[in-house]
């Protein structure tokens, strides 16, 4: 059960990034340029996490062989440009989703909501078109479409039904001694 442990850890990893990366964002204190300001930030934490790391790991295996496949070198290359082009896009959006007049916050919500539920109804469409089930497509569980509509419901629902935002509070006049 170990792997459910890591998968609770991304889950949690990734439910907070677009908040965070949104409040970075909001953080640089610049309308046009700052969210390619804090994606420059998110490359600098993927160069120390996904590139320093795991070569130091590499380096103190005492197995260590530097011989990679191409195809898994291309294929893992092409897994990391996915990656960086959504996680940009995420940005894109949010500031899409402002430049619009939508609240900031529930901007945050919406675009990570309609991505956690069309995500894992891309992964399980896909996987399954390169590894078809053995029977066939005909011997797929009814509960797995079940869950994919499912998926599909909650990304809407969460963007139908999003909370409306507390009205700014009003500044409090500030008292001089006279």
């Amino acid at each position: 059960m170990n792997w459910l442990y890591f998968a609770l850890i991304t889950v949690a990893c990734w439910g907070l990034y677009g908040i965070f990366l949104h409040a970075g964002q909001m953080g640089m204190a610049d309308k046009e340029l700052g969210r390619y300001k804090a994606f420059f930030f998110v490359g600098i934490a993927y160069f120390l996490v996904a590139v320093l790391a795991p070569l130091a790991i590499l380096l103190m295996s005492k197995n260590m062989s530097w011989d990679m496949p191409p195809k898994g070198m291309w294929l893992s290359l092409f897994a990391g440009i996915l990656g960086a082009v959504g996680a940009f896009f995420v940005l894109v959006a949010m500031g899409s989703g402002v430049k619009s007049g939508m609240n900031p916050g529930i901007v945050a919500v919406l675009v990570m909501s309609t991505i956690f539920a069309g995500a894992p109804i891309i992964n399980a469409v896909v996987g399954i078109m390169m590894h078809p089930p053995k029977g066939g497509f005909s011997a797929i569980p009814i509960p797995f479409y079940i869950g994919i509509l499912m998926a599909a419901v909650g990304g809407f629902m969460a963007t139908k039904f999003k909370p409306t935002p507390a009205p700014p509070a009003k500044p409090v006049p500030v008292q001089t001694d006279r």
